[in-house]
């Protein structure tokens, strides 16, 4: 594998996680909601889900996959409704100008498996990695090391660019002071995670 190969991979897997989706959606409306943390724990949920499909594409593992499409969509059911319940609970909190008051939305490891179920409830995601990588990599003669740099450069990427959406959706989040402001703003993100969350329920 090449370093001009890891680029160009880089750089299509930057245009497509820079395309708004599900997960960006969340995302940034878990930042808007809830700040910056929260946000990166989600973000590392939804990279998860990615390194999944992946090194099911890589090791030829999308026929089991679709085997498994049961599975997918019991993720899928599972990770839309958990979106409608948290973006009902931000669309309900109360607004806190003082900023006292802790993220609503759940726990840490809440954040993290919201991120992770998005990702895994898409079973297009595999299909993606399954006719993507192909034009960078030959799947059949990667090395071990190989696997290493092409998961690396996916966690890096799709990592840094919602890293990047989270860090510009709480900075715009601290523009809000009133309560007024809040309570538009935690309606909006609130109804952005259940219309993710209902796109998500509508795809069966």
């Amino acid at each position: 594998m090449t370093w001009l190969s890891v680029a160009a991979l880089a750089g299509a897997t930057f245009a497509l996680a820079a395309t708004p989706g599900p997960g960006v959606f969340a995302t940034l409306a878990r930042a808007l909601a809830s700040g910056l943390g929260p946000a990166l724990i989600m973000s590392m949920g939804v990279v998860t889900g990615d390194l999944v499909f992946l090194l099911l594409a890589v090791y030829g593992m999308a026929a089991l996959a679709e085997w498994t499409a049961g599975l997918f969509t019991l993720v899928k059911f599972a990770g839309g409704a958990y979106l409608i319940w948290l973006g009902y609970r931000i669309f309900t909190s109360k607004p806190d100008p003082a900023g006292h008051r802790a993220p609503v939305g759940g726990s840490n490891s809440s954040h993290f498996l919201g991120g992770l179920g998005i990702t895994l409830s898409n079973p297009k995601v595999i299909l993606f990695y399954v006719g993507f990588l192909p034009t960078f990599v030959d799947l059949t003669e990667l090395s071990n090391r190989d696997v290493l740099i092409v998961a690396s450069t996916v966690s890096l990427v799709v990592g840094g660019v919602l890293v990047a959406y989270s860090v510009a959706a709480t900075r715009t989040r601290t523009l809000f002071t009133s309560e007024r402001a809040l309570r538009r703003l935690n309606r909006g993100a609130g109804g952005v995670i259940m219309a993710t969350g209902g796109v998500l329920l509508s795809r069966g």
